[in-house]
């Protein structure tokens, strides 16, 4: 768990996003025949047109972007670094293809006699559906200069869209050309990336939701405390960890909304709470699989030396191994139970499988979704709805919770399904095989006046203990 735990924070932390990208020596890389730095991309809600001034409307400005060469490279002038903004719509506007050739970012020599641009320049046409983009500025260098500062730029956002950000060059000179400088981006509510600004509000509720459910189960766990399985404790557990994870998660969306960058300590412990609850919520889906404090006191593991290498394999395959162990030890279980003839037991173990199952095929049929979904918007162009599909999950995860919450709730009855110790040891040993009566070890001439004691021993064995009687008479 602690591995897995360490892994989410590592790839949350070296994918953060800010609405304050900033750029500490950023090298341009060669893409086809120009020269490329990826200075951001989020989506961004329109903005009255009205005050452009406002604080509250959206906006890219750009403060302090200098462009730094190294000092060999600084003997003569150089062609324009440009900084180019446009909406994903516009994509096809930025770059040519001379003759139905390779498509270039600069203008080479071919579509400078066809006269479309400047050899050396940028490629772009004005486009149709948003008049003024894309926004094309730059600078460059002067003889013996070695920093180039970009002109501070306002630009107000109008349309809602996912806009990019591109620093280019087409110079040859400038193979060493590193960017340095911060850009900052803003909604109308907030610093929160568009892709992300749903997440706050749906984490608050959430948050709402696990207090609900908070109110519930505490309430009862304090009304028949007395009455508490070690399985309540653990779901116990799993509540109070989901109303952190929550809380912390809506939070740091806050907290990021104000000030325009991640929280790191929040983001760290928002991460570390939800690994922890999925760990703990996953024992339980076997504990109870199992039928821990139902039809046995305690775990016994049953995995062999082969079974424990899907351990190490990717989180897919040891999904599917947890849910086929989990439906495993859910079908052990429910032979026991009726081979037991407990009757209440066998209902609530019902109903936990079907909620089980109508949970995996759900699952199965929004996997699909997403392939689907990502493999059709590779531009992006969906942004507005991509928070839908991480917070399914939660949902999700959440409503199987609710379901486990109802069925073992704490009340004066939890004893009825508790494991009960009168039990014989020999029914878990052996599932296959029953007997009604046990083998006589005495001599025939004592059987007679042996019969009762050996009567009850045979009742004990197969499990109709004085407390499942009981149980049968209250259904």
């Amino acid at each position: 768990m602690s591995y897995s735990a360490l892994l989410l924070v590592l790839v949350c932390l070296s994918s953060v996003e800010a609405s304050i990208h900033h750029y500490s020596g950023d090298r341009f890389v060669s893409r086809g025949n120009a020269f490329v730095v990826h200075g951001g991309s989020e989506g961004i809600y329109s903005s009255a047109p009205a005050d452009d001034s406002s604080k509250d409307n959206s906006y890219i400005r750009f403060d302090k972007v200098t462009f730094r060469r190294s000092k060999e490279s600084a003997n003569s002038s150089s062609l324009s670094v440009h900084a180019i903004v446009f909406e994903v719509e516009d994509r096809e506007n930025i770059g040519g293809s001379a003759y139905g050739g390779q498509r270039a970012v600069c203008c080479t020599g071919d579509l400078a006699k066809l006269g479309v641009c400047t050899q050396g320049n940028i490629i772009y046409r004005p486009s149709t559906k948003n008049p003024g983009w894309p926004q094309v500025f730059g600078v460059f260098f002067e003889v013996d200069e070695e920093v180039a500062t970009l002109p501070s730029k306002f630009i107000p956002i109008h349309k809602t869209g996912m806009y990019n950000l591109y620093f280019i060059h087409c110079d040859l000179k400038l193979k060493d050309l590193v960017v340095e400088g911060n850009t900052i981006w803003k909604n109308p509510t907030g610093y929160l990336p568009g892709r992300m600004a749903p997440f706050m509000f749906f984490y608050g509720f959430m948050s709402l939701a696990f207090v609900m459910l908070g109110i519930f189960w505490f309430s009862q766990y304090a009304r028949f405390w007395r009455e508490v399985l070690p399985l309540q404790n653990c779901i116990t557990l799993v509540i109070t960890l989901g109303m952190l994870e929550m809380a912390l998660w809506y939070f740091e969306y806050a907290e990021f909304n104000e000030t325009g960058v991640r929280p790191t300590g929040i983001t760290v412990w928002a991460i570390s709470f939800g690994a922890v609850k999925r760990t703990v919520a996953r024992l339980i889906l076997l504990m109870v699989s199992m039928g821990y404090g139902v039809v046995r006191p305690s775990l016994v593991s049953d995995l062999s030396g082969k079974a424990r290498l899907f351990l190490v394999l990717p989180v897919a395959i040891l999904d599917a191994f947890f849910i086929l162990w989990i439906f495993t030890s859910l079908s052990a279980t429910l032979n026991k139970l009726q081979a037991r003839r407990m009757m209440v037991k066998v209902d609530i173990y019902r109903k936990f499988t079907n909620a089980l199952e109508v949970t995996v095929i759900v699952s199965v049929g929004w996997i699909c979704y997403e392939l689907y979904y990502k493999s059709n918007d590779v531009y992006n162009e969906q942004w507005q709805n991509a928070w839908i599909i991480p917070a399914f999950w939660q949902v999700l995860s959440f409503s199987l919770l609710c379901v486990i919450c109802a069925l073992w709730a704490p009340s004066q009855n939890s004893t009825r399904y508790a494991y009960s110790g009168d039990a014989s040891e020999e029914f878990d040993r052996d599932e296959t095989t029953l007997t009604l009566i046990k083998p006589s070890l005495l001599p025939s001439k004592d059987v007679h006046s042996h019969s009762v004691p050996e009567a009850r021993a045979v009742q004990a064995s197969n499990g109709l203990t004085n407390g499942d009687e009981e149980e049968d008479k209250i259904e």
